[in-house]
């Protein structure tokens, strides 16, 4: 594995020098994460930061009857747990891995070590954390004021945008269960289905063979969902 390559991929250590790359590289920690592993939990003392190098991650709370509400996901090349890594404060949420997945594990004396002597991850830091920052304050504004039906419109477009492949009408994309998507949109199976159901009738997108999805009219589901 080119441990620095992939380092520099990433938005928090893109602005380092090679010879800065190559010391994080050699304190970095290569991890394999079977699929459903938990690699930290809400409450937990923070133990450093993670760089997804390899699949995918999901940050989740759950509440007193078990039902999940993801916060976010991270894929390859992305951090995690960046807040607790800089603030030495217990990690916030759980995280567990939605595949097959490889990590660089930085332990925080490492990563204070290195900000200390390259500054400018500070900055980086900064960006990283605002992004995150604003996609939280989107997640709440959707819970709190958009129904069920035009959340899993703007979250359709953005799955085939970034994960399926373009069409002429818009793309198409693989979907899990309606259990995860309600865990995602903070609601649970049952709406989900009536909701692709009134998406569906309205000629938006197809639902076929192996949940794979294709949207029949993206400006048609932009405006469904509120975002045109």
């Amino acid at each position: 594995m080119d441990k620095i390559s992939l380092l520099k991929q990433a938005p928090l250590f893109a602005s380092l020098t090679s010879r800065a790359l190559e010391a994080l590289a050699v304190s970095c920690v290569v991890r394999n994460i079977p699929k459903g592993t938990l690699i930290f939990t809400a409450g937990q003392e923070s133990k450093g930061l993670y760089v997804v190098v390899k699949g995918a991650f999901h940050a989740f709370r759950e509440n007193l009857e078990g039902r999940e509400q993801i916060i976010h996901v991270d894929r390859a090349v992305s951090t995690l747990a960046e807040v607790p890594a800089f603030d030495g404060l217990p990690y916030p949420s759980n995280v567990v891995a939605e595949e097959d997945s490889v990590i660089l594990f930085l332990a925080r004396p490492d990563l204070e070590h290195l900000c200390l002597k390259h500054p400018e991850i500070a900055l980086s830091a900064a960006r990283v954390l605002a992004g995150k920052l604003r996609r939280t304050v989107a997640l709440v504004e959707s819970l709190a004021l958009r129904g069920v039906d035009q959340r899993l419109a703007t979250w359709l477009l953005v799955e085939a945008g970034t994960r399926g492949k373009r069409t002429r009408q818009g793309g198409s994309v693989t979907l899990p269960s309606n259990t995860v998507i309600g865990s995602r949109l903070g609601t649970v199976r049952e709406v989900v289905s009536r909701a692709f159901s009134k998406i569906q009738k309205q000629g938006l997108v197809e639902l076929g063979k192996n949940r794979k999805l294709t949207v029949l009219d993206e400006e048609g589901l932009k405006r469904f969902s509120g975002d045109a």
